[in-house]
């Protein structure tokens, strides 16, 4: 199902005031095992015309991001996701692979699929064959998120938001960054059909602006753009 995700630049003030508000109605992510939240890290990859990229930044209605990611500098559990646009709508394949298979893809090789077009290592190998698929740019991030069943919504409280061009570096504790000097928090809303009312008052501060927010771009950016 393609999901709703509309998404927020957001000061410190405003992340403050809208946390607040929101822990006091809905309950954190089941996931999470520090109340704090956790940490994000994703290797995104592109072709050799860096389509994604391109894409983004001019907005075509229809694009896939291709990214492994890893949560709290773990590799005990590794996705493997591809995330497609449509308009506003967002549909994510996800699936756990082995470290072996994510070392065997950032070097640009393929890996085992089931030859369905639902299942994100298909996509992978298929683009890795296509277009050159290969690792470019590391992204990472703090976050806390919350949920609310009706409606199947979840809020993301995204921070510190940082990139590395060191892509061989990925998943090692040691890894470098650069942090964004502007753009870097963000709150995501994400839902199935509807949202209840009482949360888009919730959110509401007057001033904030819905932002065709990537995280991707941004890092791209910030090693392309002198």
């Amino acid at each position: 199902m393609y999901r709703v995700e509309n998404k927020y630049n957001c000061s410190e003030t405003e992340m403050y005031i809208l946390q607040q508000r929101v822990e006091t109605v809905l309950r954190p992510d089941s996931n999470e095992s520090d109340p704090e939240g956790y940490s994000v890290m994703s290797l995104y990859f592109d072709d050799l015309k860096d389509s994604c990229l391109q894409e983004t930044v001019d907005g075509v209605n229809l694009r896939d991001k291709y990214r492994i990611r890893i949560y709290n500098d773990s590799l005990d559990v590794i996705k493997l996701e591809v995330k497609s646009k449509k308009d506003s709508r967002i549909l994510k394949r996800s699936k756990s692979i082995t470290k072996e298979q994510m070392e065997r893809l950032m070097r640009g090789e393929c890996i085992e699929d089931t030859a369905s077009t639902e299942d994100p290592a298909t996509l992978f190998n298929i683009a890795i064959k296509t277009g050159g698929l290969r690792p470019r740019v590391v992204v990472a991030y703090e976050r806390k998120a919350y949920i609310f069943g009706p409606g199947n919504v979840r809020i993301t409280f995204d921070r510190n938001v940082r990139a590395s061009d060191r892509v061989e570096d990925f998943g090692k504790s040691n890894i470098s960054y650069d942090f964004l000097q502007e753009c870097d928090k963000v709150l995501e809303v994400k839902y199935d059909e509807f949202i209840p009312d009482f949360l888009v008052q919730l959110l509401e501060l007057g001033n904030m602006q819905q932002t065709a927010y990537s995280k991707y771009q941004l890092c791209r950016e910030a090693y392309t753009i002198s």
